[in-house]
């Protein structure tokens, strides 16, 4: 497999989390355009243009760490994210007809959802921002971003009148990287809505509440420059060529790491989807190992089974962890998710190659799959491979609406959806049996007892202290010594942080 761009990665996780943010998608890569102008403009040495460049980018890499809770509490959380973005508390006159908006994708609940918004917002905002936060810097480190661009991940949601959270930092206080974010995200919001002129009403607007005056001014002037990028036929390539200095490339082995960083954002999106895309990505490469894929075969399916999950932030977590049946048009929007994984790796030349076998998993040998509903005679056996692997590790994973499944359960569920004509048997049958070779456990990760390990895994599925203190038998007193163990010896201090911990090391499923 020939080196590709990190940035294309970068720009696959940017379109990401605008699904999992309700935002139009290639907002991020139009604020990172506008921002690395922005930083140029301001005559900011490499160092800080390339942090400039990776901090707006990735600026939502936490948006999920709190998804399914903002979908408990206000029915979809993309919908929710979406305008939480926009919201402007420094000015009541902006403010006001904000909030009496808020909610209407909800109907009828509008305003039972504004009223729930303006009670816990003090307390549930600045605890949310914090998980984000934490998930931002945990996965930024991870895959090799500049200190800078980490630090101004923990300011996205500051703002330079001290209005902002989770900690109410103002002023120069907030990350200059990040201001230059404020910045560049609110210019790009209103030049969807009022071209050249909106963008600069609006920063001027929210100059000295929301935004550093100073940079608000000398966007305000140099405003044409600054968005000139946003007329680029092609974003992602722009996004490229506006990288700072010569661009990092990855090989084969570097990729499949960064590919696992995408796969942690969106299995943050379901309480039960933690750690669900490297656990179908082992169950695939065991199979494939079986089958006698070659090796540079067998990485491009880990990669593509890590990235074949990416259309699940599109959806909201409400639907994920239902319980119950899901309706018509809440079944319509999963049967698309596959169609944003394969938009999302189409739209960038390096991961185009996953697509086909990433976007297939929910494909059926007698077309009764989707999203595109094609026969077996039109897949390459890596994407009936991964989608026996996607049923398997599915089946043998809690989720909301039933227990997991044990392995010989899962593995007569394989066999007759190939009896049935649905799954590949030759697929079926390497899946099953690469499931069957028991491996040694090395000693827990951070020094971690069993009893913790167990903990975190129920932790990181969303339970409660009480809800853990029931399944393992023991007081809720204990789970919190535990859960303060887990924290002190991963150096987490927030559930999606813990959670991020756990599928990083393979803990969850």
């Amino acid at each position: 497999m020939a080196s590709i761009r990190v940035a294309e990665v970068f720009a696959a996780l940017s379109l990401t989390t605008d699904l999992a943010s309700g935002v139009p998608v290639e907002k991020g890569l139009r604020t990172c355009v506008v921002a690395t102008a922005f930083a140029g403009v301001l005559g900011l040495d490499e160092a800080d243009r390339t942090a400039a460049f990776h901090a707006s980018l990735l600026r939502a890499v936490g948006c999920t760490a709190h998804a399914p809770e903002n979908a408990a509490l206000f029915v979809d959380d993309t919908a929710f994210q979406a305008v939480l973005k926009r919201l402007d508390p420094g000015d009541p006159a902006v403010f006001g007809p904000q909030l009496a908006q808020f909610g209407s994708w909800a109907g009828a609940r509008a305003a039972e959802l504004a009223r729930r918004f303006v009670e816990i917002a003090p307390t549930e905002g600045p605890r949310a921002a914090a998980a984000g936060c934490e998930v931002s810097r945990a996965l930024g480190t991870r895959i090799g971003l500049p200190v800078r661009a980490v630090d101004a991940l923990d300011d996205v949601y500051e703002r330079w009148d001290g209005l902002g959270i989770p900690s109410g930092r103002r002023g120069e206080q907030i990350s200059p990287v990040a201001r230059i974010v404020h910045v560049a995200e609110q210019a790009v919001f209103a030049h969807a809505d009022g071209g050249v002129a909106g963008a600069v009403a609006e920063v001027h607007r929210r100059a000295g509440g929301h935004l550093d005056p100073a940079l608000a001014a000398a966007f305000v002037a140099d405003a044409d420059a600054v968005l000139a990028g946003l007329a680029a036929p092609d974003l992602v390539a722009a996004v490229v060529d506006a990288e700072p200095g010569p661009g990092a490339r990855v090989g084969a082995g570097d990729l499949e790491e960064l590919c696992a960083a995408l796969a942690v954002v969106v299995d943050l999106k379901g309480l039960h989807l933690a750690g669900h895309s490297a656990h179908v990505a082992a169950v695939a490469d065991a199979a494939a190992a079986l089958a006698g894929l070659t090796a540079a075969e067998r990485s491009t399916l880990r990669c593509a089974a890590l990235l074949h999950d990416l259309g699940r932030a599109a959806v909201s977590s409400r639907i994920w962890d239902s319980p119950g049946p899901l309706g018509a048009a809440d079944l319509e929007r999963v049967r698309l998710h596959p169609y944003w994984t394969e938009r999302i790796l189409r739209r960038c030349p390096g991961l185009a190659p996953f697509a086909e076998i990433a976007a297939g998993h929910h494909e059926r040998c007698d077309g009764s799959g989707y999203h595109r509903g094609v026969r077996s005679t039109d897949l390459p056996f890596a994407a009936r491979l991964l989608a026996a692997a996607d049923v398997f590790a599915a089946a043998t994973e809690t989720r909301a609406h039933r227990p997991a499944r044990t392995v010989p359960d899962a593995a007569a569920l394989l066999d007759a959806e190939a009896a049935a004509g649905r799954l590949d048997p030759a697929a079926c049958a390497a899946v099953v049996e690469g499931a069957g070779l028991p491996r040694p456990r090395a000693a827990w990760p951070a020094g971690l007892t069993d009893r913790e390990v167990d903990v975190l895994r129920h932790a990181a599925r969303g339970l409660t202290n009480r809800e853990i203190a029931a399944c393992l038998g023991v007081s809720e007193r204990t789970v919190g010594h535990h859960l303060a163990h887990v924290y002190d010896k991963t150096g987490r201090r927030t559930r999606a942080g813990a959670a991020v911990f756990a599928m990083e090391h393979r803990l969850v499923p």
